[in-house]
């Protein structure tokens, strides 16, 4: 196994396409917790977990607050709630808004970091606006690495390019080859 066991992944507009390609490329054993937040309405009901169940080998389901994180699993955030990591937890919060958005990446991002350091793959994906940036670069500083997909790819740029603005040493790749670049980094091949 890599040195990476928990994958964040943050997308916004464009976000539900990134996600369908990217979990659609990554393996059904996957030895890594992966956590996601997209942006979405807070009064909404969220199909995402169906979607991405249908897309890929991997399992997924809302997050609930105060369960163990699973590995080979899918865990995303319900609308209007913060998905935080805790320890080896989830944790939902309907704390502020960040950058207008609840759930939004920069918490997961910024949670993630500060319990898992180095164990931590931070993965951007198309969206608009700035969020996700600063939960990326937290992860950087807490010896994490992130990815981004590449904003020419992104049906979105600007969180791919903020992203990169905050981490300019991030890895981008095309949303078709950003699922195989995870494994291999969880897999450590």
């Amino acid at each position: 196994m890599g040195d990476h066991t928990v994958v964040v992944v943050g997308a916004s507009a464009g976000g539900v396409e990134a996600l369908q390609i990217l979990v659609a490329n990554l393996p059904a054993d996957l030895p890594a917790v992966v956590l996601v937040v997209l942006h979405q309405p807070a009064g909404g009901h969220s199909a995402l977990p169906k979607i991405l169940a249908r897309a890929g080998p991997l399992p997924s389901s809302h997050a609930v607050h105060g369960q163990a994180l699973k590995v080979a699993h899918i865990t995303i955030a319900p609308p209007d709630q913060h998905l935080l990591v805790h320890q080896d937890t989830t944790v939902l919060s309907d704390g502020p808004t960040d950058h207008h958005h609840r759930p939004a990446v920069d918490p997961l991002f910024r949670s993630a970091a500060c319990w898992h350091g180095t164990r931590v793959l931070g993965v951007i994906l198309s969206g608009g606006l700035t969020d996700g940036a600063a939960g990326a670069a937290a992860i950087a500083l807490h010896g994490g690495v992130v990815l981004v997909q590449d904003p020419d790819d992104a049906a979105h740029p600007s969180m791919p390019r903020a992203t990169l603005a905050a981490v300019p040493h991030a890895q981008t790749a095309p949303i078709a080859e950003l699922g195989d670049l995870i494994a291999r980094l969880v897999i450590g091949a």
